[in-house]
């Protein structure tokens, strides 16, 4: 694992562009409350240990009066005014509620806020088509943004603030235990204020031992984030292909795989937990032993009669806070090793993305040029470095309609890809006329979650797009029958047939009225019939309109006034 400098310097950069953000105003004032809330439950604490000591007095003095004003409202005990305990509590309950509360709305405004920003710049430049296609090695970004967002969010601001508080609760309880403690001598030496040294040493101890035995963790965690990501994916993979999986009968490879992967999850699970038994049961003991330690420590001074019995609780309780305090790292020690696996995951993902977006290579687009659409110069290449095209050239007119057919993996779908200016492997210029309304429609069209309409009007705006503008595209396209299901949820991907979801592209195509519409196999899940329909339809209501299609059925070409094709490396005119 690396150095603790450079983990925090990158827990830093994750941690500050949002405290300077067009948000900082309210999270600074939300921060600054928590921040005074959280100090006044470390007050409220330093005022219940001389709470103790007058009880505790007043119990052993027998002292009913003392005792009954100590419980409730308040009162004097041995010349100084207590309040009451049910007062303490009730300001303890008050304090300790808001300063939750208002934690966790600063937590909800500070992951929406990094929700939108890692969004915005993995959505920006197609990082994330880049992503997917050249790093294998960030995975699950979907796991990154949903969950480990959630978890460096929390963790940050709890174990932050709980080291703060233990800080305060330090320095408070240093000076309360220095002067309750006396010297102690030892061969002869005073030692002041000795039950802090024996505080430190013990609690350096136990640090020391935590860090040498929960060291694994820090890996174990790592893993088990990716793991859990990667079995969550797979059953997500399952439920968007249920139907091909059911017509090849691959329910018992579904099965293996999934279970491969959920062996991967528990074996690093058990390792977590081999390694969090050896930890805890350092913990635990390293914890029952300090409920009892303080008091074993300062029992002669009270059994030699120098300390009252309010004096040794006193000692006893400011001595665990002490402790406990300076513990912090031992008992927080599982959850920071959470924390650097989440920082390290976030840390990847936010370089993978700059390196995806800095990267950008493939066809570029250009400003100028005149009212075509043009691929100057393209050369396109797979991952792997293979080229498939070289030199292409190609000119798209509005109202021209283009057809490139060639073999299957001669380049045609990169082409597609090219045009549209999300290829990231190659070089030349691609232009689109500038306010031109470009719209391509794949083999596979995407459905997005929700309604029937979104899914019909994407990407536009459903809201915007008149509803019987919507049922007529249906009619015209042929899915009249589901105008009575517009605002019905579904998963339409997996409720429509391949030919319905081509045939509701091409209803996207009548809606949205583009100056240029690309189609790669945009029909091949139609029959002949169906097909012919559509072209017609289209060159009817978009005569206006460019059109390129790639397609392998030569009766397509009967509604193309070009064709090309695409061979040995090369784009030639058929």
């Amino acid at each position: 694992m690396r150095r603790i400098g450079p983990f925090l310097r990158d827990a830093w950069a994750l941690t500050r562009p949002y405290w300077t953000s067009e948000e900082r105003g309210r999270a600074r004032l939300l921060l600054a409350a928590v921040v005074v809330l959280n100090l006044s439950l470390v007050g409220m604490t330093v005022l219940l240990t001389y709470w103790q000591r007058a009880f505790y007095n007043a119990l052993e003095a027998k002292d009913a009066g003392a005792f009954w004003s100590l419980i409730f409202l308040g009162g004097e005990a041995a010349g100084t005014w207590f309040p009451g305990f049910s007062v303490l509590a009730v300001a303890y309950i008050l304090i300790a509620v808001y300063a939750l509360y208002l934690q966790q709305a600063l937590q909800i405004r500070w992951r929406r806020w990094l929700t939108r920003d890692y969004l915005d710049n993995w959505l920006a430049d197609r990082a994330y088509y880049r992503i997917a296609l050249t790093d294998p090695a960030t995975d699950n970004p979907d796991q990154r943004v949903a969950d480990d967002l959630r978890l460096f969010v929390d963790d940050t601001l709890t174990l932050g603030l709980g080291l703060m508080s233990s800080l305060v609760t330090l320095f408070s309880f240093v000076f309360v235990l220095w002067s309750l403690s006396g010297p102690l001598e030892v061969f002869g030496v005073s030692i002041p204020g000795y039950m802090v040294w024996v505080a430190l040493i013990y609690s350096a101890l136990g640090t020391w031992l935590a860090h040498l035995i929960g060291r694994p963790l820090i890996r174990l965690n790592f893993l088990q984030q990716r793991v859990e990501a990667d079995f969550r994916y797979a059953l997500v993979r399952l439920r968007d292909n249920v139907e091909g999986i059911a017509l090849h009968n691959g329910e018992a490879d579904e099965k293996r795989g999934l279970l491969t992967r959920f062996q991967a999850l528990t074996e690093n699970w058990w390792a977590i937990m081999t390694a969090t038994k050896r930890l805890t049961f350092f913990t635990a003991g390293f914890t029952q032993v300090a409920s009892i330690f303080p008091i074993v420590v300062a029992a002669p001074a009270y059994f030699a009669g120098t300390i009252p019995l309010g004096g040794l609780i006193q000692t006893s309780s400011a001595f665990g806070q002490v402790q406990g305090a300076l513990s912090w790292f031992v008992e927080n020690y599982a959850r920071l090793t959470e924390w650097r696996a989440t920082v390290e995951r976030l840390t990847g993902f936010r370089r993978a993305i700059a390196a995806a977006r800095a990267s950008a290579s493939g066809p570029r687009p250009v400003p100028g040029g005149d009212a075509a659409v043009t691929l100057t110069g393209a050369t396109l290449s797979l991952p792997d470095g293979r080229v498939l095209l070289r030199d292409a050239t190609l000119r798209l007119e509005k109202g021209e309609a283009v057809l490139i057919s060639g073999a299957s993996g001669s380049g045609k779908s990169t082409l597609f890809r090219a045009i549209a200016g999300i290829w990231p492997f190659g070089h030349g210029q691609v232009h689109v006329p500038d306010g031109a309304r470009a719209l391509f429609l794949p083999q596979r069209p995407y459905l997005p979650l929700g309604s029937l309409r979104r899914a019909v009007c994407y990407p536009l705006d459903a809201a915007l797009v008149p509803d019987a503008a919507v049922r007529e595209a249906l009619e015209a396209v042929g899915l009249g029958h589901l105008q009575d299901r517009l605002d019905l949820e579904d998963a339409w991907d997996r409720r429509l047939s391949g030919g319905e979801q081509q045939r509701l592209a091409f209803a996207r195509a009548l809606l949205a009225k583009p100056d240029f519409l690309f189609l790669d196999e945009a029909t091949a899940s139609l029959d002949p019939a169906a097909e012919a329909a559509l072209y017609r339809l289209v060159s009817e209501r978009l005569p206006g309109a460019g059109v390129l299609s790639i397609a392998h059925r030569p009766a397509v070409a009967a509604f193309h006034g070009r064709q090309l094709r695409v061979a040995e490396g090369a784009l030639r005119e058929a």
